[in-house]
């Protein structure tokens, strides 16, 4: 745990809680339902202990253009194994509420401001800020009408699956937004991931249609798309729900000949059916209905197909920006967000979820360290960013830089109010940069922290409390988290044991929350839902995170991963993904591997390492590991090649022949540990112990 002196250092503080959204909410809620709130921790705690009436406050409050009616809000006895309902009867569209916006008197009906009209929705910018699109409310909803209605001549209806393979750009929001008006259910993959990843998770959820690019730029470079397209196409040939694919153009003025691509037409191609209509029509969903479909790491083998629902998603947003962010005391034409993200990441729907306020998001495609360290920086200022999503990795990028890039020297910042930071552990050292030397101590840093599994935070920021150095400022509203003891094994119907005090624990959840997955696609029994997180502790969400809470302030700390997530640099992956290559291309030479990620104290980035054990008679060698790495950057990305690659004798595994990761990732991340019994080859740790001094060790040298 971090030094208690340091955590108590105070960096930012609101200026006027009382006028806070969130003070609002509390006394219009003390007058309703006669409840005496006057902190931020008593909203919290109402939140989580009375969630029926939490939850329509909000509904009430903050409301949702819908239909229909509810009873329950939900019910507060089920189980949360059972994954109970929320608001069953209430009918709403995704693209419809960031779309329009409700009616005060009548929340089932839209309004728009007519002058808004001509306002700018999105912004897109390619890498190195060469090239920026805007695009006004007007055209946006003009191109997801056409599109929608073309989507609906070729057959798309309510529950069909549309993927995308695409950058961060205006026609993958369109595509995102057109699916989902016809309450169909979207997934998308970045264009950086290999055809083999697109395929695990394509394969599973069946598509009707796949919009891909036919170019990506990343980090300086364009790539041709097409030999993806091809071997996208093949591997789902089989697919009788595939229809075909469309070819979106990254060069507006150029769409690529994709006459070799079988079955696959230029989005110019696909857009004549709608015969010119734009008229925007919303197939309205039950609010546990599935919107999306996002992907795990694949950790354990295959990703797992994650549903998540539209009205939790929207319900949550809402309560996350108003109650937490203020977004509606904001003016929506001062009000924009630039999110770094690819497609592939969660937080790709949190940059769309800022136009439910009515707000500008900008979609940057490409490497922000591009041409140089300051375009980017300096877009944040000349396009007046309010809220910006980075990473710890970007910070430590302009930190480190000789001289280092201080964003409060390179623009204006006076419109920038919030700089949220996910992805990986944010370190006490980067909190103290970010304030005496990188950023106007006006805006409000956001360690905020949550998943793909949740599409929602665990821990967030508020604008009702102080922020200290090292923490996450507070649990979020509506979620009931707890600090369990790690060391319990677990197991069905096991009960968990809450830790003492500020001790570091695995972080769960004891309640249901409205963005609990629906299910997994084609998981039929429940069975992979349920070992994912219900699995280790009795009617408990086990989530992975390692975190303490302080008793002084109240503050989150977190302290790494309990699973085997993978995260170099903020870019997720599953080890999973690293011994499907080695088994698939390596069989007859690599007996097994074992892949985990290495952070130590004084590392700022997590590294990747991957140990290797021969079969017998065969020889670790430097052309092998040049050839593993090749593999990998083929078939998982080249993102997700391992820095270091070894040999190893033997790899840790449970009695019942379960390898198993977390102790070398301890252990090379500079811990001692005491080795659990359940191991059945626990003495094989001692040779992982060298590796927590990497640098004094010789690595084999790669030709990547």
């Amino acid at each position: 745990m971090a030094d208690t002196q340091l955590q108590m250092r105070k960096l930012w503080e609101p200026t006027d809680p009382g006028s806070s959204l969130a003070s609002k909410f509390m006394r219009k809620t003390n007058r309703k339902r006669n409840r005496n709130m006057r902190s931020w921790d008593e909203l919290h705690s109402w939140s989580v202990d009375h969630r029926a009436e939490f939850w329509e406050e909000v509904f009430q409050q903050y409301p949702l253009i819908h239909s229909g009616q509810y009873e329950v809000v939900v019910d507060e006895n089920a189980r949360m194994d059972s994954i109970p309902q929320w608001f069953e009867g209430v009918q709403v569209n995704f693209a419809e509420n960031v779309l329009y916006w409700p009616d005060a008197k009548d929340p089932s009906k839209v309004t728009t401001d007519r002058k808004r009209d001509g306002a700018i929705a999105c912004t897109e910018v390619r890498e190195g800020c060469t090239e920026i699109r805007h695009c006004s409310w007007k055209e946006l909803r003009e191109r997801v009408g056409l599109l929608s209605n073309a989507m609906r001549a070729h057959g798309v209806r309510k529950g069909d699956r549309v993927a995308v393979v695409a950058s961060n750009s205006i026609d993958t929001l369109t595509v995102f937004y057109a699916v989902t008006a016809l309450g169909g259910i979207f997934s998308s993959s970045s264009t950086d991931m290999g055809s083999k990843g697109v395929l695990d998770r394509l394969r599973q959820i069946k598509p009707k249609y796949v919009f891909i690019d036919d170019w990506a730029v990343y980090n300086g470079r364009t790539i041709d798309l097409r030999p993806k397209m091809i071997e996208i196409q093949a591997g789902l040939k089989d697919s009788r729900e595939l229809q075909g694919l469309v070819s979106l153009p990254r060069w507006q003025h150029k769409p690529e000949d994709i006459s070799n691509v079988p079955k696959c037409e230029t989005l110019a191609s696909f857009l004549r059916s709608a015969k010119g209509d734009k008229t925007l029509r919303f197939e309205r969903i039950g609010f546990r209905d599935p919107f999306i479909i996002v992907y795990s790491s694949g950790t354990t083998g295959m990703p797992k197909c994650i549903v998540h629902c539209a009205g939790g998603v929207l319900i949550n947003s809402k309560k996350d920006a108003n109650l937490h962010r203020d977004a509606e005391a904001m003016d929506p034409e001062e009000s924009c967000t630039l999110q770094y993200t690819t497609t592939g990441w969660i937080m790709y729907l949190t940059s769309c979820l800022t136009h439910l306020n009515g707000g500008r998001a900008i979609l940057y495609d490409g490497s922000p360290f591009q041409p140089d360290l300051k375009s980017f920086v300096k877009l944040i200022g000349e396009q007046k960013v309010t809220d910006l999503g980075i990473s710890p990795r970007y910070m430590q990028t302009l930190a480190a830089a000789k001289p280092p890039v201080l964003p409060r020297d390179v623009t204006d910042l006076s419109q920038l109010r919030r700089v949220t930071s996910t992805g990986m552990v944010l370190s006490e050292a980067q909190f103290e940069w970010f304030y005496d030397q990188g950023f106007p101590p006006h805006v409000q840093l956001g360690n905020i922290s949550g998943g793909t599994d949740t599409a929602a935070c665990f821990a967030m920021d508020t604008t009702m409390k102080p922020l200290y150095c090292g923490g996450t400022m507070t649990l979020s509203l509506g979620m009931k988290v707890e600090v369990y003891d790690q060391t319990v094994e677990g197991g069905k119907g096991v009960k968990g044991r809450p830790v003492p005090g500020q001790e570091a624990g695995e972080l769960v959840c004891t309640q249901a929350f409205p963005t609990m997955p629906v299910m997994f696609w084609g998981d039929h029994s429940g069975e992979k839902y349920f070992n994912a997180y219900f699995a280790r502790f009795d009617n408990v969400w086990t989530h992975g995170d390692f975190i303490s809470i302080s008793p002084q302030n109240r503050q989150i700390y977190f302290h790494g991963r309990a699973d085997g997530v993978l995260n170099p640099s903020g870019v997720r992956f599953g080890s999973a993904e690293i011994y499907n290559v080695v088994d698939n291309n390596f069989g007859e030479m690599i007996q097994d591997s074992l892949c985990v990620g290495q952070r130590r104290p004084q590392d700022m980035d997590e590294t990747v390492m991957l140990f290797l054990m021969m079969k017998p008679g065969k020889q670790f060698t430097q052309d092998l590991v040049s050839r593993v790495k090749e593999a990998i950057a083929r078939d998982a990305g080249r993102r997700c090649v391992p820095k270091y690659v070894f040999e190893t004798p033997e790899i840790p595994t449970t009695i019942n022949l379960k390898k198993v990761e977390l102790p070398v990732k301890q252990i090379v991340s500079g811990k001692i540990i005491k080795p659990s019994d359940t191991l059945a080859n626990k003495d094989c740790l001692n040779y992982y112990y060298q590796f927590a001094k990497v640098e004094d060790l010789v690595q084999p040298k790669s030709k990547l």
